[in-house]
């Protein structure tokens, strides 16, 4: 049973952070948006690429793997819960009960018709002023996929690929 509320909220992230536990809501340049559950083919390209970056980065001790919903912070006013991310060894601090707090190394988003725009625009430049280093995009209704690394502090394409992803960072191809 949730408390009463004693004390109202003062900004979206503590409206957030108030929700129900599972609730799928990010939080999004300071407005929050809340989607229904994905398709069956959506979450099919996730389980299967979260299961390969699993496996793989854990034999090689290359740090954590995580499926959504999990709650990333990014800053005040970007919460986000991204499909699939990576958080590399030496990043392990930034794991905590309730989160992650900062950027993730590598980010994957499986789009939605409701949030493809979102995962192409906002939530892009959120991710690459965050500094995270790899970010995925993939759609579900084409396979093709297509990656941005960054460089410099600036997001540089990687090639586009259909039905597979080839992550720079990881150094290893995913086939979903």
């Amino acid at each position: 049973m949730q408390e009463a509320v004693l004390h109202p909220p003062r900004t979206l992230l503590e409206v957030f952070r108030m929700l129900p536990e599972g609730t799928r809501a990010e939080l999004i340049e300071n407005s929050l948006y809340m989607s229904p559950a994905p398709t069956v083919t959506h979450q099919d390209i996730i389980v299967s690429l979260a299961s390969q970056i699993y496996v793989f980065t854990k034999k090689k001790k290359l740090g954590k793997t995580f499926v959504a919903p999990v709650d990333v912070f990014l800053n005040p006013e970007n919460a986000f819960q991204p499909d699939i991310l990576f958080i590399s060894k030496k990043n392990t601090g930034l794991i905590k009960e309730d989160g992650i707090y900062g950027a993730p190394d590598l980010v994957i988003e499986v789009l939605s018709p409701g949030s493809k725009k979102l995962d192409l625009t906002k939530k892009k430049d959120v991710y690459e002023a965050a500094g995270v280093r790899e970010y995925w995009v993939v759609d579900p209704a084409t396979k093709v996929s297509q990656g941005f690394h960054l460089v410099k502090k600036k997001y540089e394409p990687l090639n586009k690929e259909k039905g597979k992803l080839t992550s720079a960072l990881l150094k290893q191809t995913f086939k979903f």
